[in-house]
């Protein structure tokens, strides 16, 4: 037996590759591992690329090294230890307020701050909206800073002034930097910087207003770590510290969900991939049987043999990953550029680990789903060379699914998946695709009763889809589920939020009123009945923060992530109410029983934040109010209209139970669209109150929403790569048995258009199919979608019925494209050969 060098069997190897690249397996595999490994990669520069952001400016996003921030100031104790300890100080107030000018009124966020404001990072300013910026400190007194926003939205210019709550100030330059800013996904309206000393004379802040006390602080880490020490004891229940650690959590939590949805793309579009992979690789080694058994002949061993087909599949598994990688690393600026507008303006460039690891993905899809049929190439008998009809012994079951399933769990560990997501959207897809699949299996049988009176063009195309059904139903499945999920994004960026809008009455309060002070309530209402015919009563509200139930810390009970964990994690609007609101319908328990006041006051709390909470009927409830502990005992659970636009609370106490505490009042209102003047007038007159306006935030909402449905649908561009990846891997694994039937129906006198009329007929309706699929998931999705998570009337959708032809369309193109060597083939050689 003869024993070559390995540098002999890699030029061996080498060779036979360049000559086999034209063979259409190659090529879709190629294109296949490319497509993954440009998935993956793209989407880890994105994910490395922001993680890096965030950490550069992880202190920047606090303005400081440590943040001491609540809806309450800082007790004197609390500054007084930070000053003890040597730390730099600076102090902020952070709330919402109303712009009014000839052009109409602005909602923004006012940052009130100290001379001394930024501790860490810079300020940056312009002298006039798009002038270049500069570094420099904030507004002096009587003056401030606003974004262009502001200045676009209200025509105003620099030295023309605005009044904040009853104070005025003039606008001196034009506000383009803060370095604790967020970013847009949470702060969707436009900033106002003034100093400290002007917000007394704002009259905004008063007892029970919704505000943001923030105090700054910057040390030595040894002096940081004793002051946390020190302050952690006294902290109220509405005060938090925060370092760069927690506010890069904080600030990464959004993104890093629109993160994780991409990463579910990405795996998607691996999986197909990895489809792709293993139908090319299966008829990369049927074609190489002969080969296999000829060269086991000429004495090479079956290790060998294996090896020398092993080399060519990493080889072009390499080329592949390495061209992945680079258009990944291209298609990165993609998903950047689409979401400009919510990203840090900065980020560094993400070094060369996320295409070593794109690479790795490739490598390892192709390792798990290519090894098992390459394995049949050692297994080969000689005699083949013979009689053509010896097959080689079929691997073990275990090996195949094994290796696919290792190299998944693999990719899954890699992309840092939500594993329980993940699996059930695995296993819900998994289903669906059973169930699917058997409906298309018993509807391609049922045409064979239909052949008989068909054209022939109609039987040569359906008789190639009955002759490979599970082939044809894992085609239309892998296409139908790919127009479906661009289908179903198409719907819930557009038509959702209009269905929404619309199924609102028309008389649908578009105001909301906020800190109503005690003093206005009256003058507010009476103004408002002018203004409105269709208003909500004033409710009073008290913030306050839920800290036990039955005396146990709330923190212990609730789980990660939940609704009720996102509720102990701020202050709620607190409320009473005598009688039950139109809105609300108690589920159980009783409304106010007047003779359990002299125990222990009642509360009412919403259904489902109930259930996150393990809350039952007659639970003990402790809350910090201004604070104060207050105790309730929970009465009665209430399910709520949240789509109704009027005010709706979690938590609603018997009448009087928080009345000796200081408190705002908080409505909403229609306003035709006409009597913009008007609404002006009112938030002049009332300087205190923060008008906010619904219209507004739902085009900044759709503006979001239209910018991050966007960045999914680039990513599945990538998934609709790999799913003509499957196709052609599909029509390239019957390409030789189409080859042999194309040139024996020549051969019998059939002519060139009526075979390129059966493949266009065969995946025209292929495509159709999967068109179909796609339209009724789709239907079947925003059905439940409107009835169980919106509670929305839900109706048909016709522009639904074009995704047949869609499918059509495009599965159509590619087939007649893939399969074109059939058509050209001549039936003489094609003859000869057989």
């Amino acid at each position: 037996m003869t024993r070559l060098p390995f540098s002999r069997l890699l030029s061996l190897a080498t060779r036979q590759l360049v000559r086999d690249l034209r063979s259409g397996e190659l090529r879709v595999l190629f294109f296949a591992l490319l497509v993954a490994v440009a998935a993956s990669t793209a989407i880890g520069y994105f994910s490395a690329r922001l993680n890096d952001a965030m950490r550069l400016r992880a202190s920047e996003f606090l303005g400081a090294d440590l943040l001491l921030s609540g809806s309450s100031p800082a007790s004197a104790e609390q500054i007084a230890t930070g000053r003890r300890l040597g730390l730099a100080h600076a102090q902020l107030v952070e709330f919402s307020s109303v712009i009014a000018g000839d052009a109409g009124i602005q909602l923004v966020s006012v940052k009130a701050a100290g001379s001394n404001y930024p501790l860490r990072g810079q300020l940056k300013s312009a002298p006039a909206p798009y002038a270049p910026e500069q570094i420099g400190a904030g507004p002096r007194r009587g003056e401030a800073w606003a974004e262009t926003r502001l200045f676009a939205a209200l025509d105003l210019a620099v030295g023309d002034s605005i009044e904040v709550g009853a104070k005025s100030l003039r606008l001196s330059r034009v506000l383009t930097y803060l370095p604790d800013e967020a970013g847009d996904f949470y702060s969707l309206t436009p900033h106002v910087l003034m100093h400290l000393d002007d917000l007394s004379a704002t009259g905004v802040v008063q007892p029970g207003s919704r505000v943001r006390y923030r105090e700054q602080w910057r040390g030595t880490a040894e002096a940081l770590a004793a002051y946390r020490q020190a302050i952690e004891p006294t902290l109220a229940a509405n005060q938090r510290l925060e370092d760069a650690r927690d506010s890069n959590r904080q600030i990464g939590g959004a993104l890093g969900r629109a993160e994780r949805y991409l990463n579910l793309a990405s795996l998607a579009a691996v999986l197909l991939a990895g489809v792709a992979v293993a139908l090319s690789a299966a008829r990369f080694a049927a074609r190489r049987f002969d080969a296999s058994a000829l060269l086991r002949c000429l004495g090479l061993s079956r290790s060998q043999a294996l090896t020398l087909f092993g080399l060519q599949l990493a080889m072009l598994g390499v080329a592949a990953s390495l061209a992945g990688a680079l258009f990944g690393w291209l298609g990165q600026y993609g998903l950047f550029f689409l979401l400009r507008e919510l990203l840090p303006a900065e980020i560094p460039a993400g070094g060369p680990w996320p295409a070593l690891a794109g690479i790795a993905t490739g490598l390892t899809a192709l390792a798990g789903f290519a090894l098992p049929p390459l394995a049949a190439l050692g297994r080969v008998p000689p005699l083949r060379v013979l009689r053509r009809d010896l097959l080689p012994v079929p691997a073990s079951t275990w090996l195949v699914y094994g290796g696919a399933l290792l190299a998944l769990g693999l990719i899954m560990w890699r992309l840092s998946l939500d594993l329980q997501l993940t699996f059930a959207l695995l296993a819900g897809g998994l289903v669906a695709a059973l169930l699917l699949g058997g409906l298309l299996l018993v509807g391609l049988q049922s045409l064979r009763r239909l052949l008989s009176r068909a054209a022939l063009a109609w039987r040569l195309g359906l008789g190639q889809l009955l002759r490979h059904p599970l082939a044809a139903a894992g085609q239309a499945l892998a296409f139908g589920l790919i127009i479906l999920a661009m289908a179903l994004i198409a719907l819930l960026r557009g038509e959702l939020l209009d269905s929404w809008q619309q199924q609102l009455p028309a008389d649908a309060p578009n105001h909301f009123a906020l800190n109503v002070l005690p003093a206005e309530k009256d003058a507010f209402a009476a103004r408002l009945a002018e203004l409105s015919p269709h208003s909500a009563p004033l409710y009073p509200v008290v913030p306050g923060r839920l800290v036990k139930v039955n005396g146990e810390p709330v923190r212990q009970i609730v789980s990660k992530d939940s609704q009720g964990e996102r509720a102990i994690r701020r202050d709620l609007s607190l409320t009473w109410a005598a009688e039950l609101p139109d809105d609300n319908r108690l589920s159980a328990g009783s409304w106010w029983n007047t003779a359990e006041a002299a125990q222990l006051p009642g509360v009412s709390v919403e259904t489902q934040l109930a259930e996150s909470l393990k809350l039952n009927l007659g639970d003990r409830l402790s809350f910090s109010v201004g604070g104060l502990e207050r105790d309730a005992r929970v009465t009665s659970l209430r399910d709520v209209d949240w789509n109704s636009f009027h005010p709706n609370f979690y938590m609603i106490f018997q009448p009087d139970t928080l009345r000796d505490l200081p408190v705002t009042y908080l409505t909403s209102f229609y306003l035709p669209p006409q009597q913009e003047r008007q609404l002006v007038a009112l938030a002049r007159a009332f300087p205190a109150v923060t008008l906010l306006q619904v219209d507004a935030l739902l085009a900044q909402l759709r503006s979001i929403l239209a910018q991050v449905t966007l960045a999914i649908e680039f990513v599945l561009l990538f998934v609709l790569a790999a799913g003509l990846a499957v196709l052609f891997a599909g029509l390239q694994a019957t390409l030789d048995e189409r080859i042999r039937q194309g040139a024996l129906l020549r051969a019998l006198g059939a002519e060139r258009r009526l075979l390129v009329k059966a493949r266009r007929t065969e995946f025209a309706l292929l495509g159709a199919v999967s068109g179909v699929l796609a339209a009724l998931g789709c239907e079947l999705i925003s059905f439940l979608l409107y009835h169980y998570a919106f509670d929305l009337r839900w109706q048909p959708h016709p522009w639904l019925l074009s995704l047949p032809l869609l499918g059509a369309l495009l599965v159509g193109g590619a087939g007649i494209i893939g399969t074109r060597r059939a058509l050209n083939a001549s039936p003489l050689t094609v003859l000869r050969e057989g």
